[in-house]
């Protein structure tokens, strides 16, 4: 009995296989209608290729002329601030100016000295003409709540400029 309704259960299956397959061959035919009648349509125009502009050429007349990238344009042999070549270097010229910090002031008037802390951890005692930080930057004035200084920084040319800079006293 059971091998009838196996037999039974296939044969249903194979009916509806074949009734769900016949059912997709019907709407064939509007599909390639559909095709046929957008191949039949005219394709849409192609917008033009847009006009190439025609650049000026440039002729380059300047070979006879001074180089400003030479030395002689630049004023590396001219006067001005410079670094001291032969000059000894200081113990503070070996930390950034940014590293030093002034902790303090002994003395008063144009006596006054200033101490300032490097990353060592040593104190140094600090007086106009004394050079402090890795720019060659020179004490011009020491006051008890500030040291003033004037650094030589490359200008970028071959030369040198004088830049004012300032180490404050430390709130601590």
């Amino acid at each position: 009995m059971r091998m009838i309704g196996i037999q039974a259960f296939r044969a249903v299956g194979i009916v509806a296989m074949a009734v769900a397959l016949a059912g997709c061959g019907s709407g064939r035919g509007d599909l390639e209608k559909w095709v046929a009648e957008v191949r039949a349509k005219p394709a849409p125009p192609l917008e033009p290729l847009p006009v190439m502009q025609q650049f000026e050429t440039f002729e380059y007349a300047a070979q006879n002329l001074r180089d400003p990238f030479s030395e002689a344009f630049t004023g590396v042999n001219g006067s001005g601030p410079r670094p001291d070549p032969g000059r000894r270097k200081q113990t503070l010229e070996e930390f950034p100016l940014d590293s030093l910090d002034m902790v303090g002031t002994l003395g008063a008037g144009s006596a006054t000295a200033a101490l300032v802390l490097a990353p060592d951890k040593v104190t140094y005692r600090v007086r106009p003409g004394a050079y402090l930080g890795q720019s060659d930057g020179r004490v011009t004035a020491v006051y008890e709540d500030r040291i003033e200084l004037v650094e030589l920084v490359p200008d970028g040319a071959g030369g040198w400029l004088e830049r004012p800079a300032t180490m404050a006293l430390e709130d601590n």
